[in-house]
């Protein structure tokens, strides 16, 4: 794994309407100056569908270093615009569950992810992608996208994963398990889930869920939690999140660079906590994509 030193200058772009972006926006400003980021330029995005087009002016303005403050929706949705481009790509985890923050190392606190970003390093990354939309962590099918689509804005806000919890009951109530088909263009399987979970990194909602999946493997991970039961679905989540010795018991992981993924019925698919998809879709790695900031060793 190759590492450079970060460039010194940077345009800061931080989602102003995440649970902690408007609070931190001016903090994250002043300790990035205070550390030795030179800031070109930084913009408080209060519209999250303006993130897109300011990370993109940011990169073609020349920017050696664009840092994105907000959660692992603002990541995904912004990434694109480094792909193929010489520019680093700079995390503030400001989010609920910052997964992508947990995958790369970073500290999950203002002033130790700007202290990475000050004095750590430049390192290939890594990317998933669904069809040809590129997404830093992880994407989903089944309860998450229900969940992910109905919380409402203040209570994932204010209450965070625990607010994700109790919607997560409600929604389970009219879920039901779906028939699913992955196929890696060599060997096609079937079988009964619950949820499919698509990794480019080992967190999703702030869990640990996989012990295969990471940001420098050159694979994508595919991991279904099998049968009809909406029990064993709770179960699965209980037992990863208190990292429990059985805690693979209901699910079945597929290693691959490409996959193509049906279900019946049709499933709406999450990505990084953002409801964009529906099957069927092609997932697939793109390795090595972009350049991150990381901590130094």
């Amino acid at each position: 794994m190759e590492t450079k030193p970060l460039p010194k200058d940077a345009i800061l772009v931080v989602n102003a309407h995440s649970r902690s972006g408007q609070d931190n926006f001016a903090q994250a400003k002043a300790k990035l100056e205070a550390a030795g980021v030179r800031l070109i330029a930084a913009h408080a995005v209060e519209e999250p569908e303006r993130m897109a087009a300011t990370v993109r002016q940011a990169v073609e303005s020349g920017a050696p270093m664009v840092i994105v403050g907000g959660g692992d929706g603002s990541m995904s949705g912004t990434v694109d615009e480094l792909v193929g481009k010489d520019c680093v790509f700079g995390v503030l985890p400001l989010g609920t569950a910052n997964s992508f923050a947990r995958t790369l190392g970073l500290p999950l606190d203002l002033d130790g992810a700007v202290q990475a970003i000050a004095t750590g390093q430049r390192r290939r990354v890594d990317l998933g992608m669904i069809d040809q939309d590129y997404f830093v962590n992880a994407a989903s099918l089944g309860l998450s996208p229900m969940i992910g689509r109905t919380v409402p804005h203040k209570l994932k806000r204010y209450l965070g994963r625990i607010g994700y919890l109790l919607w997560a009951v409600k929604c389970s109530v009219g879920f039901r398990p779906f028939r699913l088909t992955i196929d890696d263009g060599v060997k096609e399987r079937r079988l009964w889930s619950t949820e499919v979970r698509i990794l480019n990194g080992p967190y999703h909602g702030g869990v640990e869920l996989s012990d295969h999946a990471d940001v420098d493997t050159g694979e994508i991970v595919v991991q279904a939690v099998v049968g009809r039961s909406k029990p064993r679905l709770a179960w699965d989540w209980y037992a990863k999140f208190f990292k429990l010795r059985d805690r693979d018991a209901h699910t079945e992981e597929f290693h691959g660079r490409s996959f193509r993924i049906e279900t019946v019925p049709r499933q709406r698919i999450s990505i990084d906590g953002e409801v964009l998809a529906k099957t069927p879709v092609t997932v697939k790695v793109a390795a090595g994509a972009i350049d991150v900031a990381v901590p130094g060793d």
